[in-house]
Parts: C-alpha cells; structure tokens; sequence
C-alpha cells in the first residue's frame, strides 16, 4: 500500500505536466481573430483526432477490465459521450457536428479529413495507448491528459460545484465562438452538455489513476506517457497554427 504522501508526489508530477498543456497560438482562437476558413482547419482535425471516436478510446480501456470502480467512471463517461443519457440526450459527437453546423459548416465537411502529419502522429498515440495491455496507461493518456487542461491544477485544488442553468447560460454567452464569431447560443449544447457534467470530472480522472498506479513502475509509465501525450499534443497544435497560417508573436 503506497503513502498517502507517495500518491501525492505521482498526483504533483501529472499536474507538473498538464501545467505545460497551453499553446501559443490559443490566443489566437479565444479572441476571434481567426477566419471562418482557418477555424474549419482547426475543428475539422480536432474531430478527426479524438473528438468523433472519444467513446470508442474509453471502450477500449473499459474493455480491458479494470476494477470495478473504475469501470463505474468509465461506463458513465462512455454513456454520456455516446449518448448524452446523462446531459441532453445526444452523443457528444454529435452536438460538435451541431454546433459545427451553425458556424457554417456542413457535416460532410468532417466526413473525410486528411490529417496533418503531426495530427496522425498524435491520434496513433492515442490509439496505442487506449489498447495499452495496461489500462492504467491508456486512462492516463485519455482521461487525465486529452480531457484535462492547464485549469487541472485549480480544479483539484477547490473541485467546481453543479451549475445552475442560469450559470451555464453565462459560460456560453462569453464563449469565444459566440462572442467573436456569431454562433447562436441555441447551437451551443456541446458546451451545455459540457457543463452540466463536469462537476466533479477531473477528481474521477486522477482518482483512477493515482488510486491504481500501485507500483513505482507504473507510476514511472504513467508520468513518461502523459509526457509524450504533451510532447505530441504541443507538436500537432504546432501543425494546426502552420495550416492555419498563424504566427508565433503575431
């Protein structure tokens, strides 16, 4: 059994890492100074990469029958992003496409993306680690990593509370989309769905990490896989920016 002070080193050494989960060229999309062409550059990849399949990486992990807790979260996180039984009744795929759709963006626009090379680098990462023998791994790499943030920290430290609809309604009405480039808030249910489930989140995701990495090994694994999820991750968004035509510093 590891130390109280053990688990908090291993949870101290994810968050060193998802410290660095912030890339330059975010600027650049949170104040609108992006194109609508440029924004399709940046959604369509972002779909292609992890968000159409994001149910389909969790089946695989849940498929290599972890502990029962464990396969609790999963099957719930599965649940709601293949079905939205838990928020608004529709996959969460789906709502991207919705939301998508009232920026201008057709649904065959996503059908059939040709992914940057640094995009299909990090989407086989990802691949390989959801059908990692090791569960563990592949709950790192998705669960920690790719639906975590830099606000991970913060959010462990004072865990977000259940919004009221009232509050909910504030968060998209200051999203970049519809503050900067015209998206009605009536196609917004992606962050709705977002928002009404998040409570809570990022604890389940350290939680089945931290609690089940039970050896030094293991922790050595997890930590030199979030590493390269951030290593590839920073690299692909590198990508993105390029395609974009978007400048370090400018």
């Amino acid at each position: 059994m590891r130390s109280r002070s053990t688990r908090s080193r291993f949870t101290h050494a994810l968050l060193a890492i998802m410290d660095g989960k912030h890339h330059w060229a975010w600027e650049q999309f949170a104040t609108g100074r992006l194109t609508p062409a440029q924004l399709k550059i940046h959604f369509q990849q972002e779909y292609a990469v992890y968000v159409r399949d994001f149910p389909v990486f969790l089946a695989r992990i849940h498929g290599k029958n972890p502990p029962t807790s464990v396969r609790r979260m999963l099957a719930e996180n599965i649940y709601e992003e293949d079905t939205g039984g838990l928020s608004l009744g529709k996959s969460h795929p789906a709502l991207f496409l919705e939301m998508m759709e009232g920026l201008g963006f057709g649904s065959n626009d996503f059908e059939h993306i040709r992914l940057l090379p640094a995009a299909r680098r990090y989407r086989a990462w990802l691949d390989r680690m959801s059908n990692h023998k090791q569960w563990v791994l592949g709950a790192a790499a998705l669960t920690v990593f790719v639906e975590g943030s830099v606000k991970d920290r913060a959010e462990l430290t004072e865990p977000s509370k259940p919004k009221t609809p009232e509050e909910i309604e504030a968060v998209i009405a200051k999203h970049p989309l519809v503050q900067h480039h015209g998206l009605s808030p009536d196609r917004m249910d992606l962050i709705r769905a977002h928002q009404a489930v998040e409570a809570g989140h990022r604890h389940d995701a350290y939680d089945m990490v931290v609690n089940h990495a039970t050896t030094r090994a293991q922790q050595q694994a997890v930590v030199a896989c979030v590493k390269q999820c951030l290593t590839l991750w920073l690299a692909y968004r590198d990508a993105v920016a390029k395609a974009c035509g978007i400048r370090k510093g400018r």
